[in-house]
């Protein structure tokens, strides 16, 4: 984990989004502390991962979510090289991992 994110600011962040209850507390809390369009940009980033995650190609990312091939292979580069907290979240939320990825995963450990 990147230690320059570590600060009591960042956990006060941190702690205050661990107490919403509901995606409604979720709305009306980031609406406050967030632009829209940084929301949209967070949840398109997500969007991307998941897709990148079922295998879909650049060229189909690009198309549904229009997100820029840069974007995209940001977040395929934390998919790859990251703490693996998209996986942790997918997981969570019922998003699997795809068979081959999960071998290579085994064979690395």
């Amino acid at each position: 984990m990147n230690k320059k994110l570590h600060n009591e600011a960042v956990d006060a962040l941190f702690d205050a989004i661990l107490t919403l209850k509901d995606r409604q507390e979720c709305y009306t809390f980031f609406e406050d502390i967030a632009t829209i369009n940084e929301i949209l940009s967070l949840s398109q980033r997500f969007e991307v991962a998941a897709m990148l995650r079922q295998k879909n190609t650049y060229l189909e990312i690009a198309q549904k979510t229009g997100a820029s091939t840069a974007t995209i292979s940001r977040v395929n580069r934390s998919l790859i090289y990251g703490n693996d907290g998209y996986d942790m979240v997918f997981e969570r939320i019922g998003i699997p991992i795809p068979k081959d990825e999960e071998e290579e995963g085994k064979k690395e450990n």
